[in-house]
């Protein structure tokens, strides 16, 4: 692929390795932002398949409904980034360390957030801790660094738990476009870390008023 026209913006060269938790509402359109803006080694973790429900809302297309997410995923980065583009490693299995490089999360309970932060809280060779949250038409990202003791206060208190968590009923918790637009955020979030510009702490955006809260 021919990057000239975002070559001033960010290149692949400048890009960090990025794990990406959870391939679905909003990890499958974050790995295809990604793999399109550069980055030449991601790896995906998730152990879930498509299901018919899945293709109006996340990356996949009723010829995916029984593939795994992750291999489904692969299919549709390489025929849009191309294959020699970047390196794409892929597991089926729950997430669990090690792991070294930037790291963005796409699950959707907070136990599950718990989890992965638990594992990956102080270790150094983690520079970018990328949360993404999505309910209905309204998307939080919240990028930390998983060493600054700061950082580590202030994300903690967002850990509610999920019966604390804003539950939406099953047929309002997700639509394309909200996929859409984190991925976007996240992938933006990722070349300021890349290119040394301020990274927001915290983002949330709401598609209904089309307002943008930010935390630096």
């Amino acid at each position: 692929m021919d990057f000239l026209r975002q070559s001033a913006i960010v290149g692949p060269a400048d890009l960090p390795p990025v794990t990406v938790i959870g391939a679905g509402g909003i990890g499958s359109f974050v790995l295809l932002a990604l793999t399109k803006m550069g980055v030449g080694d991601v790896t995906v973790w998730d152990f879930d398949t498509v299901e018919e429900h899945n293709a109006p809302n996340q990356l996949y297309g009723p010829k995916h409904v029984g593939m795994n997410k992750v291999d489904a995923a692969q299919q549709i980065c390489e025929s849009l980034a191309g294959v020699d583009t970047f390196k794409y490693t892929s597991y089926t299995e729950r997430f669990h360390p090690p792991v070294d490089g930037v790291v963005v999360s796409g699950v959707d309970s907070m136990a599950a957030r718990k989890e992965i932060w638990d594992s990956i809280k102080y270790q150094p060779i983690i520079p970018l801790y990328v949360d993404a949250r999505m309910g209905a038409q309204v998307c939080r990202i919240n990028s930390i660094d998983p060493c600054d003791p700061e950082h580590i206060r202030w994300y903690e208190e967002t850990l509610t738990s999920d019966e604390e968590a804003l539950q939406e009923p099953c047929t309002a918790r997700a639509i394309v476009y909200n996929g859409f637009m984190i991925a976007s955020l996240v992938a933006n979030q990722v070349k300021k870390f890349a290119k040394r510009e301020e990274v927001m702490k915290e983002i949330i955006f709401d598609m209904v008023t089309l307002t943008m809260l930010t935390t630096p």
